[in-house]
């Protein structure tokens, strides 16, 4: 799979056809479909291996008892690292690069388990700081978008002209959080359930 990565990164995924990747590692053709199944099967472990990457990078930021720094320091050094340290699994999973690849059941697994740190840290910002329990749901979705999002732009190099792209990060996140926090103190001041515009 670091093969195939590595060819992925370097010509896109084409270059990881099987032969490349049995070259790459001094074997057989025979070898890696014993081992995938086929090429699509391949690249579908590659993918479920950026969420191995990614649980591995959550849960080895130090938990604080600070839920807005725990979730910041998450997305910057758990999503974002990961993103940057693996861009061929990356491009894989959220690029879709190739559109036509399906991810079966192990995938779905793996991804729902990384998914579900992300709404571990949320909830406590339900519990202990600036969100109420309603808002959960929406709240781990948005902070997936928004650090899908900035991941996406600073892999094409969107972000090389600000100077500090962590720093934009960190930003970001803090402010989508600050967002949360000024979302339920309007709801707590107007009794209403949503904050709809309506005047």
């Amino acid at each position: 799979m670091a093969a195939a990565e590595r060819l992925i990164d370097s010509g896109g995924p084409d270059a990881a056809s099987v032969r490349a990747v049995a070259d790459a590692v001094g074997t057989t053709t025979r070898a890696v479909y014993s081992v995938f199944g086929s090429k699509d099967g391949m690249l579908e472990a590659l993918a479920t291996r950026l969420f191995d990457f990614l649980v591995v990078a959550i849960d080895a930021c130090e938990r604080t008892d600070d839920p807005v720094v725990d979730l910041v320091e998450a997305s910057v050094r758990g999503f974002r690292r990961t993103a940057l340290d693996h861009p061929a699994l990356y491009s894989l999973v959220f690029l879709r690069v190739v559109p036509d690849l399906r991810f079966g059941a192990e995938f779905a697994e793996i991804a729902e388990r990384a998914f579900g740190r992300l709404e571990a840290l949320v909830q406590r910002l339900s519990q202990e700081g600036p969100l109420d329990a309603a808002g959960a749901a929406d709240a781990s979705l948005a902070v997936h978008a928004l650090t899908e999002g900035l991941a996406s732009m600073e892999l094409r190099g969107a972000l090389a002209d600000t100077g500090d792209p962590e720093a934009v990060w960190r930003t970001s996140v803090r402010t989508l959080l600050d967002g949360f926090a000024g979302a339920r103190d309007r709801r707590v001041v107007t009794g209403r359930a949503a904050d709809d515009g309506c005047g």
